[in-house]
């Protein structure tokens, strides 16, 4: 399948969403805010249908939308106790989905539309699509690179409940924005499911191999990126959308990983002897 253009292109792509996707998804679920990635995406995609809706701004619109829900999500301060940060985040992502398929619903295509906007369509990436979205997540990577140490430090004080977070709330602002950038630029190609579960299964999957914070990276890096090459692989060779299929491939990674406990449970290690 490689030597049609349109597939490696599409493996490109993949590969660079997927991989940086990953990673912030070991920030995502280390602090517990699953929801954020998936709230993000969805008001990317009533961002992409007020421009459709209004018939400009397409590009524009949707990063404008994501950055303004990006920064109105960092600075959510819940004081009491009874609630959590989700199920606000939840609210976010019910109210945005509700207004993108009112929007959408008034287009001639409303049908098709919607199939897009969930699961994109990577294998129609325009050339300048392709060249924007890899310099804009090369300078996220690069930004990550360089400040990683303070993101960490952010994600683990969420983790343990220490005190101080809101010393941190320039880094927490710039991690929201990165969350921001990545999903509105990666849904416009791929949808919002297949950027969900980049987000989350690698990470998720990863967490239950590995312990250390340096292990959890590299194998939510190696998921994702076996995840992407294996799922346009199906997608290629049995005639399934693309997206579709890199999700079933991420969802089958991770039920085989959640075999690993069990199979130890059943066949432990015995004790080797001393002599």
């Amino acid at each position: 399948m490689f030597h049609l253009n349109f597939m490696v292109q599409a493996l490109i792509i993949s590969l660079i969403t997927g991989l940086f996707l990953s990673y912030l998804g070991v920030h995502v679920v280390g602090r517990g805010i699953v929801f954020v990635d998936l709230a993000l995406g969805q008001i990317s995609s009533f961002g992409v249908a007020f421009a459709a809706f209004l018939g400009l701004g397409l590009t524009t619109i949707p990063i404008i939308f994501t950055l303004v829900g990006a920064l109105l999500i960092s600075l959510i301060d819940i004081r009491d106790k009874r609630l959590k940060l989700e199920a606000v985040i939840g609210i976010i992502y019910a109210f945005a989905s509700a207004a993108t398929v009112m929007l959408i619903s008034k287009t001639p295509h409303g049908d098709s539309d919607i199939q897009e906007v969930l699961f994109g369509n990577i294998l129609a990436v325009r050339r300048d699509e392709f060249i924007i979205t890899t310099i804009v997540f090369g300078g996220l990577i690069i930004m990550h690179s360089i400040l990683y140490k303070k993101f960490f430090e952010l994600t683990e004080n969420y983790e343990t409940g220490k005190p101080g977070i809101k010393r941190f709330s320039l880094w927490n602002f710039l991690f929201y924005i990165s969350i921001g950038l990545s999903i509105v630029f990666a849904v416009k190609l791929s949808g919002v499911i297949p950027v969900f579960s980049y987000l989350i299964i690698p990470a998720v999957s990863a967490i239950m191999l590995a312990q250390s914070n340096k292990g959890v990276v590299i194998i939510a890096l190696l998921l994702s990126a076996l995840g992407s090459f294996v799922g346009l692989n199906v997608s290629f060779h049995f005639d399934f959308p693309a997206g579709s299929s890199i999700v079933a491939t991420l969802g089958s990674i991770f039920v085989l990983v959640s075999l690993v406990p069990l199979a130890k449970h059943f066949f432990p290690k015995k004790d080797k002897p001393l002599f």
